[in-house]
């Protein structure tokens, strides 16, 4: 094999590859991944290697894992390069998904006429607009610019955003930020299926929903600390309920909305620290839940952006847990 120059540059590509179960993939512990992939390693010969698992596979959730496949396996001394391909959502087409951006990073031709979507792969708010973004088919129209949290470029906060926070939208001349805002900009702005409702008692009903996503921010991650689950337990029964008022489907308002963008990063990532820290399954006795997360699991808009639940675990134990 013929090794390229530099290991680690990714894309991601996700649609139907054949394979085998008994392929080194599985055996280096990707076994549990959820979703249909291809894995390219740079080679000499004209046929990448392939390996597939099915259901849903997102971005974040592979590269929390690809680095620990490397340097578990033999394959490190040989691949160069791994590209996974995501689909463009809405529309089939196959989108590219840059590395994210650090200090070391020259920034973009800002203000060029491009509109540009700065975010964080592991970020819930980014996730949000991210979300949007997909499901409205705008691959090709809103640019992704992923942000290096950790070691974030200085020219981000100096010619982009000066609160220096994801996400912020580059759009006609101007940064904009705050996910709720960005994501009522982008579904009134912006070709797509609307994602807010024309009914009154709807619309009223999503405005108050909106505006309890801080307090059930609140509400959830005191109880981490907390002795028992009360505080979490009102917060979602207080969903479970949201979740009972129509019955024209499974979400929020009955259809899918910007209500069900707004929660599903902060539920997706609850619910595996719950069960994982205090052994609470937030779906117990909440079937409208346990169905609204099943549904929102389907959404290839949302399911592309979802992070590994098992770093997800970890991160939030060094973040809530780390003093205690």
């Amino acid at each position: 094999m013929r090794m390229a120059s530099k290991l680690g540059s990714y894309c991601y590509h996700l649609h139907g590859i054949s394979a085998t179960d008994s392929s080194p993939l599985k055996s280096s512990g990707f076994s549990s991944l959820s979703s249909t992939f291809s894995l390219y390693l740079s080679s000499s010969s004209s046929s990448p290697l392939r390996y597939q698992k099915t259901n849903t596979l997102s971005f974040p959730y592979f590269y929390h894992h690809y680095s620990s496949f490397l340097s578990n396996s033999t394959t490190r001394s040989t691949a160069t390069r791994l590209v996974l391909s995501a689909s463009k959502m809405a529309t089939g087409v196959q989108e590219t998904l840059p590395p994210a951006l650090d200090s070391t990073s020259d920034p973009p031709a800002i203000f060029d006429g491009t509109t540009r979507l700065y975010i964080s792969y592991i970020c819930p708010y980014a996730q949000r607009v991210w979300i949007i973004r997909n499901y409205k088919g705008l691959q090709e129209k809103i640019k992704l610019v992923p942000i290096d949290l950790q070691n974030r470029p200085v020219w981000y906060k100096e010619k982009v955003y000066p609160p220096n926070k994801v996400p912020s939208l580059e759009h006609n001349n101007k940064v904009m930020g705050e996910s709720l805002d960005l994501i009522k900009y982008i579904d009134s702005n912006f070709e797509g299926p609307s994602l807010f409702p024309d009914d009154p008692s709807k619309k009223e009903f999503a405005e108050e929903l909106l505006s309890y996503t801080d307090s059930f921010y609140n509400a959830v991650t005191a109880s981490f600390k907390a002795d028992g689950n009360d505080g979490a337990g009102a917060a979602f029964d207080y969903i479970e309920m949201a979740l009972s008022k129509f019955d024209d489907g499974p979400f929020f308002l009955g259809q899918f909305s910007l209500v069900d963008i707004a929660y599903a990063p902060f539920i997706e990532r609850y619910q595996p620290f719950l069960l994982d820290v205090k052994n609470y399954d937030i779906t117990v006795g909440r079937p409208k839940l346990a169905a609204w997360i099943e549904e929102m699991n389907k959404n290839e808009a949302y399911s592309q952006t979802r992070c590994d639940p098992k770093a997800v675990v970890e991160s939030y134990k060094k973040r809530f847990l780390s003093q205690l």
